[in-house]
């Protein structure tokens, strides 16, 4: 086996990384925010990339999602491995063709970054309501929980629609995984080459379109044979549980992780437990880790198989002890007696016989998290709390106050349970100024340079260009499982000096912690301006407080309103995550790559705006009277 190599990367990387290895054609039409694959494989393609079979990849851009899904379909009538991309409504206009896929046992793959729909009003931002509104096409379902489980199952969803005849689609959290940055092992191409079923693959190949023998496909069927028809592709799906589980196993041997349909993680003796899939697995492992060794029992099993549904493989996880089961949906059907995967879990107890009646458990379900509303270990809490219950509410909401229908639990006040020594940064920028590319730009160097563990995820509002933005970056020697924004963080950075008088850029920021402010004043008149709540928060909390006047340095280096570079100089400076000049060395080497091709003059500019950014910052000494400050 091949040395490890890590990269730094997003989920739509990973996931456009694997398709691009196992396909031959990719069709593509993008949207937010599934837009990213579709680029990525574009690109590769036009660089002349090939793929496990030694060729580039052919890419067909479309009309629309509709157009996308039929020459997916075509692609695949002429024995050809193809993938495509996409997320919401764009899904929803792919589901004709899905039936016809799936129908003639195709083996398409889907790359989805789920996203919720357009209902009361439209949402770019991710939840299950996609992909859930696919559920009953006939694709196999493979659900991935991180952008390390993106780059390690992905695979699976291509080799087992090879070997089982039947499409699928992988899905993730749209956001939250699809654009969250990780530094992730990548995977090995030789090893993944070795487990396509080549014996399958021929016959697929074999069984094409092809004018030298040709066949009728596409037939209209009547009431005598339709039906035996459908219940003959039966085989096929019962089939599927035990390849995907093959897979993993195999995929395991090669990375080390243990994967299974279902995967169980908390006590061996646990009483309460939570289903899910998707990132909030992760918040809630790390939950479970927290009560566990507060002495109590409890634990979280993780879909990754979701269609088809198997009852043995979840049965094969939960604990004999289990006495009641929370199912949490990101996703909300109304008028229905309970969310999907709720109805699936309620479904397979019922119907499991090997599960004597008296020990058959209590099973609830809650909804989270719809429109990447942040689902966070405080959320989770207040289900185990609700699990504990005499009597647990069900049908709950978390995250939101619901007033109207009063649904919704107890919102607890946050904790912080990560890993200790864990470093957290949040960064308030507006879109387009630069403040996430040059985030993006941070965390790479760190991960690509240490040992460190990181993550970064970037918060917009749906104005993107123009709007506000807020940035989320951890560090640490151990795995991060965060999949929520920072809310306790180390260091602080408001990039626009008007936040400081419309957001609560402080909030959460810890006790020692330190602010770094883009001020067009001195220290003096920085100080009289600041508002009241923020000088009692900084005097309170021992915070240590930098300005620098990056707008003023940007405009006199020629930069205009750009003063990411100079405040990403800045954060290296005082954070020191990593040492000062090796970030300086590091941010050179990025802005010859970023920007050689414009020239000297563009090149050197934002050098000097490195070295600026770590010489101007100026720390403010903190009057001890703005503790007792009564803000009104």
């Amino acid at each position: 086996m091949s040395e490890k190599k890590f990269i730094t990367c997003d989920g739509n990387y990973a996931a456009a990384h694997i398709a691009y290895k196992f396909s031959e054609v990719a069709a593509i039409y993008p949207i937010t925010p599934s837009s990213t694959m579709a680029e990525y494989v574009d690109e590769w393609a036009a660089q002349g990339m090939k793929n496990m079979f030694g060729e580039t990849v052919k890419v067909v851009e479309m009309q629309s999602e509709a157009g996308a899904a039929g020459a997916v379909h075509g692609s695949l009538q002429s024995g050809a491995l193809t993938s495509t991309f996409t997320a919401s409504q764009g899904l929803l206009l792919m589901i004709p063709n899905m039936y016809k896929i799936a129908g003639e046992l195709l083996p398409g793959v889907f790359h989805v970054s789920a996203r919720a729909l357009a209902a009361q009003a439209l949402s770019i931002f991710g939840d299950h309501a996609d992909v859930m509104s696919a559920r009953q096409t006939g694709f196999a379902m493979l659900s991935t929980a991180s952008v390390q489980e993106v780059m390690d199952l992905a695979p699976v969803a291509h080799l087992a629609a090879i070997k089982g005849r039947v499409p699928f689609l992988h899905f993730f959290d749209g956001f939250r995984t699809s654009h969250e940055i990780q530094k992730i092992e990548a995977a090995d191409q030789d090893e993944l080459a070795k487990l396509i079923d080549q014996d399958a693959l021929k016959a697929y190949r074999e069984n094409a379109l092809n004018p030298e023998h040709p066949v009728t496909r596409g037939t209209a069927q009547n009431s005598d044979v339709y039906f035996q028809t459908r219940e003959g592709q039966n085989k096929y799906y019962d089939a599927i549980p035990d390849i995907v589980a093959d897979y993993m196993k195999k995929i395991s041997a090669i990375c080390g992780r243990e994967y299974a349909p279902f995967v169980y993680y908390g006590a061996k003796d646990a009483k309460n437990i939570i289903v899910a899939m998707g990132s909030v697995t992760e918040t809630i492992k790390t939950v479970v880790d927290h009560l566990n060794a507060q002495g109590e029992k409890t634990g979280v099993v993780t879909v990754h198989l979701y269609r088809p549904f198997s009852v043995k493989y979840l049965g094969a996880v939960i604990p004999e002890t289990v006495e009641r089961i929370c199912v949490l949906d990101r996703t909300k059907e109304p008028g229905a007696n309970g969310d999907p995967l709720y109805m699936d879990v309620v479904e397979a107890f019922a119907t499991c016989k090997d599960i004597p009646a008296e020990r058959k458990p209590m099973i609830i379900g809650g909804r989270y998290g719809l429109s990447s509303k942040d689902t966070t270990p405080a959320h989770i809490i207040s289900v185990f709390n609700n699990l504990k219950a005499e009597e647990p509410k069900n049908q709950f909401t978390i995250g939101i106050v619901d007033d109207v229908t009063f649904k919704s639990l107890p919102i607890l006040p946050e904790i912080s349970i990560l890993p200790k020594g864990t470093f957290e940064a949040r960064f308030y920028g507006l879109g387009a100024d630069g403040t996430v590319g040059a985030n993006k730009n941070s965390v790479k160097i760190i991960g690509d340079n240490t040992d460190k563990h990181c993550q970064a995820y970037f918060s917009y509002d749906s104005k993107k260009s123009g709007g506000y933005t807020s940035s989320h970056l951890r560090f640490g020697d151990s795995p991060i499982r965060s999949p929520y924004l920072v809310t306790t963080p180390d260091f602080v950075a408001c990039h626009v000096p008007s936040y400081v008088d419309k957001y609560d850029v402080l909030k959460g920021l810890k006790n020692g912690g330190s602010f770094l402010l883009n001020s067009v004043h001195d220290a003096a008149t920085t100080c009289a301006t600041l508002p009241d709540h923020m000088k009692v928060y900084l005097a309170k909390n021992n915070i240590n407080f930098y300005i620098i006047n990056a707008t003023k340095i940007a405009s006199e280096l020629g930069l205009g309103n750009r003063t990411n570079t100079i405040m990403q100089s800045a954060f290296f400076k005082i954070a020191n995550v990593i040492p000062f000049e090796k970030a300086v060395e590091e941010m050179k080497k990025a802005i010859l790559k970023s920007y050689g091709k414009k020239g000297e003059d563009i090149v050197n500019m934002n050098y000097a705006a490195v070295d600026a950014g770590g010489n101007a910052v100026e720390k403010v000494e903190i009057p001890a009277e703005w503790a007792s400050i009564e803000v009104q």
